[in-house]
């Protein structure tokens, strides 16, 4: 695969790096996760951070690198409820933070046809 915009290795640390900060400052994370989810919002926000890792794992090594791009499409998809809560919940807060978490929803978009693409491309590599 070429090393373009739809590379494996980047949208791999784009993963990584949201696990990590998952993991890191969870406090940052805790007031997205949607209050219709049962138990403490720090355990769904560790074990996203996990899922990112291992997302992101499987996305670098390429005999897991198709199913584990398809498995980030679906969990970015899964986890657009939290931004959407997150939006909600800024609605009537300061311009700029308001207009950061705004813009992270359509966001979701390209984030997923990049999984997607890594997945496909990794797909026809393999014939």
């Amino acid at each position: 695969m070429s090393r373009t915009a739809g590379s494996p290795l980047l949208l791999a640390g784009l993963m990584a790096g949201a696990g990590l900060l998952h993991l890191t400052i969870p406090r940052a994370f805790d007031p997205m996760v949607p209050r219709v989810l049962p138990g403490a919002p720090r355990v769904w926000t560790y074990a996203s951070g996990v899922v990112e890792c291992a997302l992101a794992a499987g996305i670098v090594h390429p005999r897991t690198r198709r199913v584990a791009a398809r498995a980030t499409a679906g969990f970015l998809i899964g986890v657009f409820p939290a931004n959407v809560q997150m939006a909600v919940d800024r609605r009537r807060g300061p311009a700029v933070p308001r207009a950061v978490v705004l813009g992270r929803l359509p966001l979701q978009i390209p984030l997923v046809l990049w999984a997607r693409k890594v997945a496909r491309a990794e797909g026809a590599a393999r014939g």
